[in-house]
């Protein structure tokens, strides 16, 4: 059973023990946004947001039973890493140094490797201020943890502002040249998680360019506009209306450009609304890259908090991140991180009613 987030809203987290999740973190403010935050994974499982009637829904997809985060559920909510997304073939170079990561079925790296972060249990401790509250979460992975160099200290805090905001910050640091990518993996459908499908969503994502890839979701070649093509966002438009334009069949699991990386100034990078209830949420990120995730691979295996089957389309992810595969495409942003730097990134999640 999930516990009921209103008892705990404006109140300092409360935390839960759980067999397989580890501590259970409920915090947020009374009628507003209230999280469960997992420390198995630094997993996102609940989001509790008011629709425009003022009704609190849970808002983000995660499995009746906890576990099946290690199998079918793995990525959601979670926080993934060391790099999100995708490596070609578990390979790279850095400082003319080859390395090979562990892979998946399909031969590639993704998330961070067969044991990636999403798997870990993570330290957590609470955060309550009058203006936020949320949990501060971390992990040390070792060097050669997956295949990755130098041991990596992360830490990623999770907070609720009263301004209806919930912000995701990601520091990290090393003692050796190595990767950093970070994203929160969670899935969004701003009618309930139960409700049904996200193809009466409109979204929007401010992006000029995409980056094509191959049968196996690797980038190909330079990034394209999207003018012009189905990967055009840039004005909201209902999913199933986007997902009809030739070139989109499947869905979207594409990476979007966004422009150069920033580790403090916010730029927009997507709208998602739900015209039946009226949320909505914007995603603003310091991350040069969006990966929009619309659950076409989703096949009812996987039962929902509320009992409900996950098919086709029952979600999206809009992952804040460097480009996939940018190890090995000198012209995208660098995701190196080397001893006496300190990896930055933050992304706000600000919801609101029509």
């Amino acid at each position: 059973m999930n516990p009921s987030p209103s008892p705990f809203a404006g109140v300092p987290p409360v935390c839960h023990l759980d067999p397989y999740a580890g501590q259970r973190w409920t915090f947020g403010f009374p009628g507003g946004l209230t999280a469960e935050v997992h420390t198995r994974g630094a997993r996102l499982h609940g989001l509790w947001a008011p629709d425009r009637s003022g009704t609190l829904a849970d808002i983000v997809l995660a499995p009746r039973d906890p576990a099946r985060t290690a199998t079918t559920a793995r990525y959601f909510g979670a926080t993934v890493g060391r790099y999100a997304n995708r490596i070609a073939h578990g390979r790279f170079f850095l400082d003319a140094k080859p390395y090979q990561l562990t892979t998946q079925e399909d031969g590639h790296c993704l998330h961070g490797g067969t044991d990636g972060f999403d798997t870990r249990l993570w330290e957590a401790e609470s955060v309550h201020t009058p203006e936020c509250t949320g949990v501060l979460l971390r992990l040390r992975s070792p060097d050669g943890d997956q295949g990755f160099p130098g041991n990596l200290d992360v830490t990623v805090s999770c907070l609720i502002g009263r301004d209806g905001e919930l912000t995701f910050t990601y520091r990290a640091v090393t003692d050796a040249a190595t990767l950093v990518n970070l994203t929160n993996h969670a899935y969004f459908n701003l009618e309930g998680e139960s409700s049904g499908d996200i193809l009466g969503h409109e979204l929007a994502v401010h992006a000029s360019h995409y980056t094509p890839v191959d049968d196996d979701l690797i980038p190909q070649g330079d990034h394209h506009p999207v003018s012009g093509t189905a990967f055009d966002l840039r004005r909201p438009l209902r999913i199933s209306d986007a997902l009809a334009r030739p070139g989109a069949a499947g869905g979207y699991d594409h990476n979007f450009v966004l422009g150069p990386p920033d580790d403090e100034a916010l730029r927009p990078a997507a709208v998602l609304y739900a015209p039946a209830t009226g949320r909505r949420m914007e995603v603003l990120t310091t991350e040069p890259g969006l990966q929009v995730y619309t659950a076409g691979q989703f096949d009812g295996t996987v039962l929902g908090k509320s009992g409900t089957a996950y098919g086709a389309g029952a979600g999206i992810a809009l992952e804040t991140q460097h480009f996939p595969d940018s190890p090995n495409r000198p012209g995208d942003p660098s995701p190196v991180l080397r001893p006496g730097e300190e990896y930055r990134s933050r992304t706000v999640l600000r919801f609101g009613t029509d």
